[in-house]
């Protein structure tokens, strides 16, 4: 078994502590609403971010809460 090494592992990186969803850091974001969105300062949303989803996108362009 490799020892810890004290570095983030690829779970923990790219991942703001205390996520929109809820779920614990490692976990994919996710926003009820684009006030949602908007509160946790990631408007707007394109296609294929964390959080992105086609309910948010009105126009459905690929891009939500613009």
């Amino acid at each position: 078994m490799p020892a810890d090494s004290g570095l983030p592992t690829t779970s923990d990186v790219g991942v703001p502590a205390g996520s929109p969803s809820g779920t614990p850091s490692g976990g994919s974001a996710s926003y009820e609403s684009c006030a949602a969105v908007r509160a946790a300062g990631a408007a707007p949303i394109r296609s294929g971010d964390p959080g992105y989803g086609r309910h948010l996108d009105g126009d459905g362009d690929g891009v939500a809460c613009e």
